[in-house]
């Protein structure tokens, strides 16, 4: 019954003529508690059908509130939402306003309800009366848009993160709704899965008049939309083109947010006497340069670049080495899954040591396995030697050695090592669990270390909350779920290095942070790293943030080490890692683009190494001190 009035209802609703503007927010406030401050205020916003709309803003700005409004899953508090010509508001016309607007969200295990990836695509047709058959068409269609249909029946527990997300967009495309909206919905995705789905995204907008709201981090989507709206503390602060809002300067500082890294390049040569007209783009920047070498007749003549950063050799007391490392999830069952197929890797100490690679490369996988959160097989207590076969060679073992610890030792110091070497989770915030931010934060420390004094607990808290930048009196007793989405992933961090461990692995730490929020992160892990830990490591999909912090980085595919080398050698290899799913940090487009017109730059790629090799190549070879 519930089928056939859902199919009427929609034969129903296709008849009417489509209205002029698929959103109009009037005059709308929202707070999700009467003490604390609106996360939209006031806010009045129109969106026209078939408009591709960015929405930018820094983390509790308030977009993801706007998204949830839309889609009828908040309720305003004050003024009027109109979806389709429906009111979000009202329970009767809710399911006809999310058959018209499909939301994604940032975290895919959010919408994930099956445990088979064809019937998670086919839960939303499904409830909106789809046709079997249809629905089986749309499953296909959806799967390959995302380049995931090879997954159709694997179970979504055992995906990466990348690829739960691709199959969480795949669920909304299958409804084909008029509307969609993507809430920071390709963090997680690797550069090419990024690109692909915004593609598919803006082929829809453009050939079918699917209406786009995108609310996202990245430059170059936002790049993409008509136009582009700014959030700040739930007030629409600023609109126009995407190019406009990244030209506003330093006033985008104002509402939290940077300048776009392209930004900062011209404005650090503007200072030193080489003004460019704007540009967001890699080869609009290389025609700017070319431009101004060519009408002031500069003879460019960049300076052999040389490597300031010394890769560490080894032989010290936090090495990690890892030798043949293989690992199979599910293993000898139909959803059997080679993660890992022969992994070596050293990593020295004192490396800030970056792992990129596509999605479901192995990454995560990998970091797993350095504290035992995976153990190697020879090390789990019921493990025992496969008999070999006379005249056989035995196979190869698995070995992973970090520092002291032996781990294909069934007897190794399980806790101590995990004491020492701390893990930082995609998602960090998902790991809170106590009553309070205190209790989340000292948990490791009662876990590791039960014979502390509560005095030393209490001080080791305060020391680590203030670490991360929480004021320690204002946050300790409330629940952690209260807190913003940047104060749980702080506290999360927290609680990991409050035992001080020598080795911090950290799984994608600023996927899903507005630009400031990428940079406070970064600029508190170097502290860290500079203060008492030994080691980072961190995985990102994120190529700027590898070039611009790693020592050394290595290249994951298809469960294999590609490559391993400092980030100024890697992503020289563009080609390479394009071909592998990858990219290249803009840094290194600009070196492309301008090696293409002729003016060869060598650099560290990072924004200051490229600056500085441009300033130099422009006074004959000698840069500022």
């Amino acid at each position: 019954m519930r089928r056939r009035e859902n199919t009427a209802n929609r034969e129903q609703a296709e008849n009417i003529t489509p209205p002029e503007y698929a959103v109009v927010f009037d005059n709308v406030s929202f707070t999700y508690a009467s003490d604390e401050p609106f996360a939209v205020k006031d806010l009045s916003l129109s969106v026209r059908r078939g408009e591709f709309l960015s929405v930018l803003g820094h983390n509790g700005s308030g977009k993801s509130t706007l998204a949830r409004l839309i889609s009828g899953l908040l309720i305003a508090d004050k003024g009027k939402i109109g979806v389709w010509g429906l009111d979000p508001a009202d329970r009767r016309q809710v399911n006809e306003v999310r058959r018209h607007a499909g939301i994604v969200f940032q975290n895919p295990d959010n919408q994930m309800v099956a445990s088979i990836v064809e019937d998670d695509v086919a839960f939303g047709p499904e409830n909106i009366g789809v046709g079997r058959e249809e629905i089986g068409n749309r499953i296909q269609w959806a799967l390959e848009t995302v380049g995931m249909e090879e997954y159709r029946n694997s179970t979504p527990t055992r995906l990466s993160g990348g690829q739960k997300q691709r199959i969480a967009i795949a669920g909304v495309l299958a409804i084909k709704p008029d509307i969609i909206i993507l809430d920071e919905s390709t963090a997680m995705l690797d550069p090419r899965g990024r690109k692909e789905v915004v593609e598919v995204v803006r082929k829809l907008n453009k050939e079918q008049g699917m209406t786009v709201i995108l609310i996202t981090h990245f430059m170059e989507e936002a790049l993409l939309a008509d136009r582009a709206v700014v959030m700040n503390r739930g007030e629409l602060v600023a609109e126009g083109t995407p190019e406009h809002i990244f030209e506003m300067g330093d006033m985008l500082e104002t509402y939290n947010l940077t300048l776009p890294e392209i930004g900062i390049i011209r404005k650090n040569l503007a200072e030193n006497g080489i003004p460019l007209a704007p540009c967001l783009r890699a080869d609009e920047f290389a025609d700017e340069l070319a431009k101004y070498v060519e009408e002031n007749h500069i003879h460019f003549n960049c300076p052999a670049y040389m490597p300031q950063r010394t890769p560490y050799t080894g032989g010290k007391e936090w090495d990690i080495s890892i030798n043949n490392l293989v690992y199979t999830y599910s293993k000898k069952s139909p959803f059997a899954a080679h993660a890992l197929k022969g992994v070596d890797l050293s990593i020295a100490e004192g490396e800030f040591f970056g792992i990129i690679g596509h999605t479901g490369s192995g990454k995560s996988t990998l970091v797993q396995h350095l504290n035992a959160l995976i153990k190697l097989p020879q090390a789990e207590k019921k493990y025992k030697e496969s008999k070999v076969k006379k005249g056989e060679q035995p196979p190869a073992k698995s070995e992973i050695y970090v520092g002291k610890y032996n781990l294909g030792d069934r007897k190794c110091a399980w806790k101590e090592l995990r004491c020492d070497v701390g893990m930082v989770f995609q998602y960090p915030e998902y790991q809170l669990f106590a009553e309070t931010v205190f209790d989340d934060v000292a948990f490791g420390l009662k876990n590791f270390r039960p014979d502390m004094p509560a005095e030393e607990v209490k001080k080791a808290v305060r020391d680590s909350l203030e670490v991360v930048g929480l004021n320690y009196d204002e946050i300790a007793e409330k629940s952690p779920f209260d807190l913003s989405g940047g104060q749980k992933r702080r506290v999360a961090i927290a609680g990991v290095i409050v035992t001080r461990p020598k080795i911090l692995i950290l799984d994608e730490p600023a996927a899903g942070l507005d630009p400031l929020g990428k940079r406070e992160i970064m600029s508190l892990l170097h502290s860290l790293h500079g203060d008492w830990c030994s080691t980072v490591i961190i995985v990102s999909h994120d190529m700027d943030e590898v070039v611009e912090n790693c020592t050394r980085a290595c290249v994951v595919s298809d469960g294999k080490i590609f490559d391993c080398a400092r980030p100024s050698e890697l992503f020289r290899r563009g080609d390479d890692l394009r071909a592998l799913g990858l990219d290249v940090p803009l840094t290194a487009k600009i070196c492309e683009s301008l090696a293409e017109r002729g003016l060869k730059v060598d650099c560290d790629l990072t924004a200051k190494g490229l600056c500085e090799a441009i300033i130099a190549a422009t006074r004959g070879g000698q840069a500022n001190a």
